[in-house]
């Protein structure tokens, strides 16, 4: 949506150079905006919503119909006209992995491999260690990268190296699954990390290692239990 109207306002504005910034030319841009925000926004649910693999839930019929409902009367061809659109404004770049989709993906596959967690509990403890994840991101890297190296003073190539390791979103998500089955299901921990061990190849001393730099800054704790 925010690119969306960035090209709009672009466009408007190179317009106005030439009509000497006309005021009716920017009321004219903010009823374009206005008019077309809740269509732009059903179609960027629509969108997000397939890429979730959830086309059958959010699909054209379900999308008019909650437009109706808001008493618009757009088509079915209107509606994907903006669905169009919005993936020209994205430059068709939307299918972006992100932390939260390796985690829900592990998930998935725990849950298939036979592990019997609490599915919405877990799921929640995820997206809060996530979030703390983000607030704490630096220090939680800087930690592991001390235990990595066995030394509280890296060097700068060090520090170079370990970049990767950082941009390692499954590491994260491992991490960040351990982590949460650590503190929900203690017992049940050992049995999840060998499983994630299995799905993903990394080596369970790295998953437990990240979880201890992640539980160091949660409880303040300077030495592994």
């Amino acid at each position: 949506m925010i690119k969306q109207v960035e090209h709009i306002c672009k466009s408007s504005r190179e317009k106005l150079k030439v009509v000497n910034k006309d005021k009716g030319s920017w009321s004219s841009l903010k009823d374009q905006i206005y008019n077309t925000f809740v269509l732009r926004l059903v179609s960027c649910i629509q969108l997000a919503s397939k890429l979730s693999l959830h086309y059958n839930i959010v699909n054209s019929d379900t999308a008019l119909k909650f437009l109706q409902s808001l008493k618009y009367s757009y088509t079915k061809q209107e509606l994907l006209e903006s669905e169009l659109t919005v993936l020209k404004t994205l430059h068709f770049q939307i299918n972006m992995s992100t932390p939260l989709a390796y985690v829900e993906l592990l998930l998935e596959v725990l849950g298939h491999n036979g592990c019997l967690l609490p599915a919405k509990p877990l799921h929640q403890m995820c997206m809060q260690l996530l979030d703390f994840s983000y607030l704490t991101r630096d220090t939680i890297y800087d930690t592991l990268l001390k235990i990595a190296i066995e030394n509280s003073t890296p060097s700068k190539l060090q520090v170079a190296k370990f970049l990767t390791v950082k941009e390692d979103f499954m590491l994260l998500a491992v991490g960040i699954i351990s982590t949460s089955v650590f503190i929900l299901n203690p017992g049940h921990w050992k049995q999840v990390v060998e499983h994630l061990n299995c799905i993903t190849g990394i080596t369970s001393q790295s998953i437990l290692e990240f979880s201890y730099a992640v539980l160091k800054h949660i409880i303040g704790s300077t030495t592994p239990k």
